[in-house]
């Protein structure tokens, strides 16, 4: 399968594999068959309260809305991620590695009715099994690539398990960090850190320490002892912590 090397503002190189065509059938049907639960629920709810005529309409305005909306909702407030592309490690980012927009989104979306086409999503099978990178038609019109992550849950827990002796596990730093590093600096952070294997010696570095630079900055940390690389590292392992509270082999930090 092929590989698509993308450019990050940070003139970092990043190899991104795209998705294949049974993963994200499978991811599909994940999904499809939650929208089908929820739809049967909400109609058999409804034809218990509601008179026959009100149950109907309310049960196909929610097949609607579920069809339309669930994959543009996920797929924007879930970082690229509907249910069934988390269960499977999948993503939709931007063609260029970046997270997808709104618009994107509503494109690649629209264009699933003719994807969909003649059955169970024909014409997108015919599509991704010709494009190289796997794309199927609104991928393609919307600038859109699905790719695998295949690393990302495995790679918290070691994350979290790393550096156990680092100097950020004390109630300062760790109460700076929970305060202000939101959700998307995580992802963020998490990301380098998985990608970080696959960038030139140079760039690793360069970006590594770039990174902990405005980190240290922000979180008033001077810890210029440690690498780039480490800190980031040691900074990522506390965010992806099962637990916020220092363990019992904190290392006092100055005072």
């Amino acid at each position: 399968m092929s590989e698509l090397t993308v450019t990050t503002p940070e003139h970092v190189e990043i190899r991104l594999e795209p998705a294949g065509a049974g993963s994200r059938f499978l991811a599909v049907l994940i999904d499809f068959i939650i929208i089908a639960g929820i739809t049967m629920t909400i109609g058999r709810l409804s034809g218990l309260l509601l008179p026959s005529a009100f149950g109907n309409a309310i049960t196909i305005t929610a097949g609607f809305l579920l069809t339309w909306g669930w994959h543009v909702w996920f797929e924007v407030k879930g970082q690229g991620r509907t249910p069934g592309k988390r269960a499977l490690s999948l993503r939709v980012v931007d063609a260029r590695g970046l997270p997808l927009s709104v618009h994107q989104a509503l494109v690649r979306n629209i264009v699933r009715v003719v994807d969909f086409m003649p059955a169970f999503y024909g014409v997108a099978a015919i599509s991704s099994m010709a494009d190289p990178l796997r794309r199927r038609l609104g991928d393609i019109v919307a600038g859109t690539l699905v790719i695998r992550e295949p690393k990302t849950v495995a790679y918290r827990g070691e994350l979290a398990a790393e550096r156990r002796f680092n100097s950020l596990r004390t109630p300062r730093a760790m109460r700076l960090i929970r305060h202000r590093i939101g959700l998307e600096e995580r992802e963020l952070l998490l990301a380098v850190c998985l990608r970080a294997e696959k960038m030139s010696p140079v760039a690793r570095y360069d970006l590594m320490e770039e990174i902990a630079a405005s980190y240290r900055e922000r979180l008033d940390i001077d810890d210029e002892g440690v690498s780039g690389e480490n800190f980031v590292r040691d900074l990522t392992s506390v965010l992806f912590a099962p637990s916020v509270l220092p363990s019992k082999h904190t290392v006092p930090g100055p005072k």
